[in-house]
């Protein structure tokens, strides 16, 4: 049998509630319980009953850590606290009789304390026996407080939710959330939010703090009439964003627990769209206030210059995708508004080529350029590479990096403060302090998704101060393919060039499966490739948890494959060495003097040796898919057919069979992209360009990319038609957050 009560009655939350609260969710956490906590869209009713016993207030102190832990969740103004949306719901409307529940069943049960007491055997418990017509049921818990059985002394009418188990003592639930009520206390009326939360805020206080922003917070329509019944289409009918939010914090019983749990519902599908909506505004506004800003216009041909003389003596014609990205970023650098494009292309498509035309570009209009790296070993190749095709014919080069002398860095530093360095090559020690450029016209940021937003920002603030008020270009480049929901959505404010095309020469690279019950075969197969004069990577496997014993892990097996291949050299190369031992054991790898290189992932990027064409990846399980994918792009970098080995350890999970079933099928970056993003989400590929701030919460991109063309269309209609109302949608989702979509 349910048992349904009339719903309790309770007055709306004032403002000055929460502290009061604190002192509550105080007690419920010593408790193991939590008070009740009254639905926040409850009607005004009767002022509930004074209570026997007057709660102390809440100290200064008490309130301000609240405070800040709230903060900590982004929740800092009212509104924050209203679009804090519950992740699931708990059913705390209904009652079952103890003598009707079963095993394995999520019930609340009512009943009184018969006994409690505590038990040392097997281990230290305490049991709280209640009962209901002659029933019993055991509550057992096994980390408790002393004030916890204090309060649940028998007598005690307690009302308890959980699992029921069959225990030893009979029927049982096993640290239940429980509350103590009088007889026949209502049950609640809708049905009970269970919020994101973070350590020291009580699902109690963060209901109490919520139920009162909705109550002394309007939630007035911002938006024109239509607009978002256009944007998402005629056939589905929202509730106004008031309506809709606060049926998502207190849904009736009766509302579709499946729509709820989908984020289907018509007051979901309201909440996702004007979130869209606000992220739209926001990037596009962006972008618009950046072409209002001036930059220097480096378009103008100089005849004989650095561009021409670099062109004329390159060793290789550029792809027809090279030519067209190239075209692209050549007419952004000749425009009066600053350039922020992103180039995307697959690993090995030819995307430093572009970086080094921009920069003669920009050098030839009497600028610097500079690139930055995220990594010592990618910007070293840049070094490389750069240096070879560029100092022949003039320019002075300078490098900036976190390992240098102090010597070293002075003088560098002084060379990029002169202006005698036109091209500046380094990692993040770019946009330290100490850095400050003559004429920065160019800015290069690679694997742009490995910066945070602070460093983005940094740079271009050092870009501004170089150069009086023009803002210098920025060219961003990843080589991990950005799918078409993301770039239509967090990337909407960036101009997008693609390179869909490797270079002529690249062979295909083969990728087997193979079990790691197979490795002597796996070893012989390293000793022929090696002998045959080509070059091997083996990489090690990936330890999320420990850096000291991936490192461990590094050094055995170095050991290992020196004792199993003693006619080979071999190398060794992890995050730990020092950036000379580092460049040292590259150095002997590119010249052709290592035959095998044990590795960390920290030749995931930046690594170009064409005589490697094997490389070995060990616990591949472990790696995520673009992390293997670019780990792949190593190898295939020559004219020689090129084999990956992914060794895996059995058995293995849905996912990670997932991940190596597409590694084996296809070498095509954008298609394993857009797995990536079915399995992982936006995060991986965003690195911290949201820093958590800016993302989108509530729209799953999967899911909901077809709700993106109508946000987009009704952004711009509002841009174009009612920017007050543009203002009030931007303050109300973002607030100060908007600053992250500027990196």
């Amino acid at each position: 049998m349910t048992d349904r009560r009339s719903p309790a009655s309770s007055a709306p939350a004032a403002p000055g509630d929460s502290a009061d609260l604190l002192d509550l969710a105080d007690q419920a956490a010593r408790a193991g319980g939590e008070p009740p906590a009254a639905p926040p869209a409850a009607p005004p009713a009767k002022p509930a009953a004074k209570p026997a016993e007057k709660q102390a207030p809440a100290s200064g102190a008490q309130k301000r850590g609240s405070a800040d832990k709230l903060a900590k969740l982004g929740l800092k103004r009212d509104i924050d606290l209203i679009l804090h949306l519950p992740m699931r719901y708990e059913d705390e409307t209904t009652l079952r009789k103890i003598g009707e529940v079963l095993p394995s069943e999520l019930a609340q049960v009512e009943g009184t304390v018969t006994s409690s007491e505590v038990a040392y055997r097997p281990r230290r418990q305490w049991l709280v026996k209640i009962a209901d017509d002659g029933h019993e049921l055991v509550l057992r818990f096994l980390n408790f407080y002393g004030s916890q059985q204090k309060q649940l002394s028998p007598g005690t009418r307690v009302r308890a939710r959980g699992e029921v188990r069959g225990g030893f003592f009979g029927l049982e639930m096993v640290h239940p959330s429980y509350r103590v009520v009088t007889d026949d206390q209502a049950l609640p009326d809708a049905l009970t939010p269970v919020y994101p939360s973070a350590a020291g805020l009580s699902q109690a206080y963060l209901r109490r703090a919520i139920a009162n922003a909705i109550d002394r917070t309007p939630l007035p329509e911002l938006l024109p009439p239509g607009l978002v019944e256009a944007a998402i289409g005629p056939e589905h009918a929202l509730p106004p964003l008031a309506a809709a939010v606060r049926l998502l914090h207190a849904p009736p019983p009766d509302v579709s627990e499946t729509a709820l749990s989908e984020r289907s519902h018509p007051a979901w599908l309201r909440i996702k769209c004007e979130e869209l909506l606000a992220q739209q505004l926001s990037l596009k506004r962006a972008q618009a206030a950046r072409r209002r800003l001036a930059a220097p216009a480096l378009g103008a041909r100089v005849p004989g210059g650095l561009l021409e003389r670099f062109e004329a003596a390159l060793p290789f014609r550029l792809t027809g995708a090279q030519q067209r990205v190239w075209t692209e970023i050549r007419d952004d650098l000749g425009a009066p508004h600053p350039m922020q494009r992103l180039l995307q292309g697959d690993v090995g498509s030819g995307k430093t080529i572009i970086a080094a035309l921009a920069a003669a570009q920009a050098i030839d209009a009497g600028y610097q350029a500079a690139i930055m790296a995220p990594t010592e070993i990618l910007a070293e190749q840049h070094l490389r590479k750069l240096s070879a095709w560029l100092a022949p014919l003039g320019v002075g080069l300078a490098w900036l990096a976190g390992s240098m002398k102090a010597k070293e860095k002075r003088e560098a530093l002084a060379r990029v403060a002169s202006g005698e360095a036109k091209l500046v090559i380094g990692t993040h020690a770019i946009i330290q302090d100490t850095v400050a450029f003559d004429r920065l016209g160019l800015a290069v940021v690679d694997e742009q998704h490995r910066f945070g937003v602070a460093q983005r920002l940094a740079l271009r603030s050092k870009m501004q101060s170089s150069g009086g008020d023009a803002m210098p270009h920025q060219l961003m480049m990843s080589a991990t393919p950005i799918p078409r929901t993301l770039a239509m959505t967090y990337y909407a404010d960036l101009d997008v060039s693609v390179i869909d095309e490797l270079p002529p020469g690249r062979s295909p690279v083969l990728t087997k499966l193979v079990s790691d019950s197979r490795r002597d075969e796996v070893v012989e197969r390293v000793r022929a490739a090696a002998l045959s004069g080509r070059q091997v990577y083996w990489v090690c496997p990936l330890i999320e948890e420990s850096e000291a014993l991936q490192l461990q892990t590094a050094v055995d097996t170095h050991a290992q494959l020196v004792a199993a291949l003693p006619e080979l050299r071999v190398g060794l190369v992890h995050g730990r060495l020092s950036p000379a031992e580092k460049a040292a054991v590259m150095e002997d790898f590119t010249r052709g003097d290592t035959h095998l290189l044990v590795a960390t992932t920290v030749i995931e990027v930046g690594v170009d040796v064409p005589n490697a064409s094997l490389m070995v990846i060990e616990h591949a399980e472990r790696f995520g898919l673009a992390q293997l994918h670019q780990l792949r792009g190593r190898v295939g970098r020559g004219s020689a057919e090129s084999v990956c080995l992914l060794l895996y350890a059995s058995p293995l999970s849905m996912g990670a069979k997932a991940r190596l079933q597409t590694m084996r099928e296809t070498t095509d970056g954008f298609v394993i992209a857009r797995r990536d993003l079915e399995i992982r989400g936006p995060g991986e590929f965003l690195g911290a360009r949201q820093s958590g701030a800016a993302m989108l919460r509530f729209v799953d991109l999967n899911e909901d990319a077809w709700l993106i063309p109508g946000a987009q269309e009704a952004a711009d209609t509002l841009l174009r038609a009612h920017p007050q109302a543009v203002t009030a949608h931007l303050e109300r989702w973002l607030g100060a957050r908007e600053d992250f979509l500027k990196a």
